[in-house]
């Protein structure tokens, strides 16, 4: 694999990565069509495009495919670091709290801005036997339509060190 680091950008062998497990752990990421945006330190944004697999019977994104991109901005993140970890961890999401502010009318980006309280999170439960658990934020948009969120979200991630 370190050929491939060579070989391919970042967010590239990310969004293949994010391909792949869509398509052999969670086939809904896959097929809502969920592809990574950005990927730095401090954030991370994903886009699901706004087609006949993500619409509702108004036209808009359904908001169960709402709700996946809500999971998958702090989750890949999340994934994406503990892949770098020595140890093994599991990541679960504990809670989901959303709101819906108006109709999305186009492709969603779904932004989470809390990389460094990640980064922290996957750290101390590398380090401990303990849970480690921390709410996040993930702010819903249309760029092609209004800076405007369209939904807001929080997430309770939970991460514990296997055995």
């Amino acid at each position: 694999m370190n050929w491939l680091h060579k070989l391919l950008p970042e967010r590239t062998r990310e969004n293949l990565w994010l391909h792949l497990f869509g398509l052999t752990k969670i086939p809904l990421l896959f097929y809502v069509g969920v592809s990574l945006i950005e990927l730095s330190p401090q954030r991370m944004v994903v886009k699901i495009p706004l087609k006949r697999r993500t619409k509702n019977h108004l036209g808009s994104m359904y908001f169960g495919a709402l709700c996946i991109g809500a999971d998958v901005a702090p989750g890949a993140y999340a994934i994406y670091l503990i892949r770098q970890q020595p140890v093994r961890i599991s990541m679960v999401f504990k809670d989901f709290q959303a709101e819906f502010l108006k109709r999305a009318e186009g492709d969603v980006h779904f932004t989470c801005e809390q990389g460094k309280e990640i980064a922290a999170l996957v750290a101390q439960a590398a380090a401990s036997d303990e849970r480690a658990e921390r709410q996040l934020d993930v702010i819903a948009t249309v760029p092609s339509l209004s800076d405007e969120p369209v939904a807001k979200f929080k997430l309770t991630i939970s991460l514990k060190r296997r055995a």
